[in-house]
Order: C-alpha cells, then sequence, then structure tokens
C-alpha cells in the first residue's frame, strides 16, 4: 500500500525519540500525551512496522531498528520543509521590465516619472536605457528591452499610446542667423528633427550645413543659445534664450511628429503591461 508521509506523525516521532519520553515530548510539541501516543501508533500503522519500545522499569523509550533507519529520513524530510517553508515566506524576487527612453527626453520630468512608478511598483525592477529611436526599435526587434518611447512621424505603425509633440524653429536671441547655406545645430543621423529640418531647407531651395552636432538635448540647446545655428526642437525644449522663428523668417511651421510608446514581443508580461498602462495615463 502507498501513503504519504503525515510531516505532523515524523514530527511528534522526532520529538519523542529526542525528548527521550511521550510526556516531555507533548510538552514540546504543545500535544497531550495522549494525543502523542495516538500519533505513535498511527505511524506505526501506516508503515507496518514497530517504530517505539517502552521501558516500563524506566518510563524511558528505545527506538527499533525499523525506527532508527526512519528517525534519520524523518529529519532530512523535516529540514527539507521547514527549508521550503523559509524560502515561501520570503517576498517575490521583482520582476524586471526594459524600457528604452529617447536621448533628447529622458529629462528630469522623465526621470521623476519613472521613479514615481518605482516607488508604487516595489514588485517590478526597471531598468531604463536611452538612446536615439532607430537604436531602441533595433533593441526592441532584438528583444533587449521591453518597451520603448518612439519619436517619429504621426501614425508610423502601430503603437500602445502616442503624443503629439509641436516642433518649432528656433534661434539665438542674441544673434539672429541669415547666413548662407543655413547653419544647423542637430542631433546625429536617425533623429527625426534633423531629417524634418534637412528636408524642408532644401525643399525650399536654400542650402544648408551641419553647424553642431550633440548628442544630448542641452548640447543643441546652447548651441542655439550661443548663435551657432538654428534648429527644430519641441515646444517644450525651447529655452528663454531662443527666439522662435516664423513665415517670416522663412521657416514655415512644421507638423507635428509623435512621441510613441512601442512594445516589442507580441504579447506584454504583466509587469511590462503595468507599465505601459502607467505611461500612458501620467506621461
Amino acid at each position: 500500500m502507498i501513503f504519504a508521509f503525515d510531516l505532523d506523525l515524523l514530527r511528534t516521532f522526532a520529538a519523542v525519540v529526542d525528548a527521550g519520553g511521550f510526556t516531555r515530548a507533548a510538552e514540546r510539541v504543545h500535544l497531550t500525551q495522549s494525543t502523542v501516543s495516538q500519533q505513535i501508533k498511527k505511524l506505526e500503522a501506516n508503515i507496518g512496522h514497530t517504530l517505539l519500545l517502552r521501558d516500563k522499569s524506566t518510563g524511558g523509550i528505545q527506538t527499533t531498528e525499523e525506527g532508527e533507519i526512519l528517525l534519520s529520513y524523518a529529519r532530512r524530510l523535516l529540514t527539507t520543509a521547514e527549508e521550503a517553508m523559509d524560502v515561501m515566506r520570503q517576498p517575490a524576487a521583482p520582476k524586471t521590465v526594459r524600457l528604452g527612453v529617447p536621448e533628447d527626453f529622458a529629462g528630469r520630468r522623465l526621470i521623476d516619472l519613472l521613479s514615481g512608478f518605482s516607488a508604487a511598483s516595489p514588485h517590478i525592477r526597471l531598468d531604463t536605457v536611452s538612446g536615439w529611436s532607430v537604436e531602441l526599435r533595433r533593441l526592441l526587434d532584438t528583444g533587449e528591452i521591453d518597451l520603448a518611447l518612439i519619436k517619429r512621424e504621426p501614425g508610423d505603425g502601430a503603437c500602445l499610446a502616442s503624443w503629439k509633440e509641436e516642433l518649432v524653429w528656433v534661434e539665438s536671441t542674441r544673434r539672429l542667423v541669415r547666413d548662407e547655406p543655413v547653419p544647423l545645430a542637430v542631433f546625429p543621423v536617425g533623429c527625426i528633427y534633423r531629417e524634418r529640418a534637412i528636408r524642408f531647407i532644401e525643399r525650399s531651395g536654400r542650402r544648408w550645413r551641419i553647424a553642431y552636432t550633440s548628442q544630448g538635448l542641452m548640447g543643441v540647446q546652447a548651441a542655439v543659445a550661443s548663435g551657432l545655428g538654428v534648429s527644430l526642437l519641441p515646444s517644450d525644449a525651447v529655452l528663454p534664450e531662443h527666439r522662435q522663428l516664423g513665415a517670416a523668417d522663412g521657416f514655415d511651421p512644421q507638423p507635428a511628429s509623435e512621441l510613441a510608446l512601442v512594445r516589442g514581443k507580441p504579447r506584454l508580461s504583466a509587469e511590462s503591461r503595468a507599465l505601459a498602462d502607467f505611461l500612458a495615463a501620467n506621461l
């Protein structure tokens, strides 16, 4: 007959052996002496062997050969069960969500927002990497990140959420730029602002040159403020040192670009979905 070992019975059996008797064992396991005796009898009936022999003269007990064998296994089973319980009591390790953000968007506002998400979701570990949209798309395709905020042309593919981004031409308030070819302060190749700026100037029949290139938003902002060149920037990136250019200056208004939240895998984990919902609601 096949049966499963009852850990409570094994625990009582080990307590009787360690205590040297039923009375002291009952105190250890917080049971009555009669209950301890009944549990030992039940264990013996289950395995079909006598495990303990009572010494009537001393009131003590002795283990039989089968009792010695079972005691060795009982201690290991009880230790393993306790280890398993300790592990299960520990909080689960946080699940990781990997997010890509645009190089020119990884500012204090976004950092504070992501910090708020981490504080509100301690069961989720957030790994964030910044880069240009071309690189973030590659990381999504290779599965190196789960979600990304991408700068792109409006409606350029599926997304989880999107926001319009107003673009404006800017130059320095101190040094007006009227040179030909038009000096541009831009981001590296692959940036939508750079591509938009070059395309517009070429269509207007003017020549252009790259006067300054920066990997970061602050560099482009500073280059424009110092008069090194003009640039096409999001409206929320305009500084007091910048002057907005319009049609009268030869720079027609540009259609809005788009910030899109894009996923990599066809199906998101629950943790990635939680981050996506948070960004959609708060960004």
